[in-house]
């Protein structure tokens, strides 16, 4: 399964959903965040993410407040 996150106009993270791996295989039989992400737009709006439960991708597994950082391609964890 994989997850993507929505995030706000500031990058904070709103929720993490799971998307069927299926959805994400293209003609070619690889997996892209691309089909993913449309999915997730055409069925809720927003701006998508993808992220990784095994942190294989983008620094961490996004949480509700955490930040997205562009420049570092990673999702940030609150700060007290």
């Amino acid at each position: 399964m994989a997850h993507f996150a929505e995030l706000n106009e500031s990058n904070e993270v709103l929720r993490v959903i799971v998307v069927a791996n299926p959805e994400l295989i293209d003609e070619n039989g690889d997996e892209q965040e691309s089909l993913g992400v449309a999915l997730c737009t055409q069925l809720f709006g927003g701006t998508w993410k993808q992220t990784s439960y095994n942190n294989n991708m983008r620094k961490n597994f996004a949480g509700i407040g955490f930040t997205y950082d562009v420049d570092r391609d990673a999702f940030i964890p609150p700060q007290p």
